[in-house]
């Protein structure tokens, strides 16, 4: 039998994490308050040596994360938060934070 490797169902989790949020913009996703200290709660970073999360392309975001979690991307906050997301919730952020109110496609 033949495995698929996990990137390929990439693109088929972000279609049902993006239909999701677009049912609930409003609602932040469970694990989104590990990100609002450094990021702020709508993604719009007021820091500026923090990244903007707000609007960012959602295939990045979770892409980001997961090379966060596996490691292969380094910074030790990130690598730490990222290692308590499971992929469910790499696909909940990262659609959240793609679809705020006002991003543009």
């Amino acid at each position: 039998m033949t495995r698929l490797p996990p990137l390929f169902l990439l693109p088929v989790l972000l279609g049902l994490a993006s239909a999701a949020i677009a049912q609930n913009p409003g609602k932040a996703p469970a694990k989104s308050g590990q990100c609002t200290a450094c990021h702020g709660a709508d993604g719009q970073s007021r820091i500026p040596a923090n990244p903007i999360l707000r609007c960012q392309h959602q295939a990045y975001l979770a892409s980001a994360l997961q090379a966060y979690r596996s490691g292969s991307r380094k910074h030790p906050v990130m690598n730490s938060i990222a290692n308590t997301l499971q992929p469910k919730d790499i696909q909940a952020l990262s659609a959240w934070y793609a679809n705020q109110p006002g991003c543009r496609r």
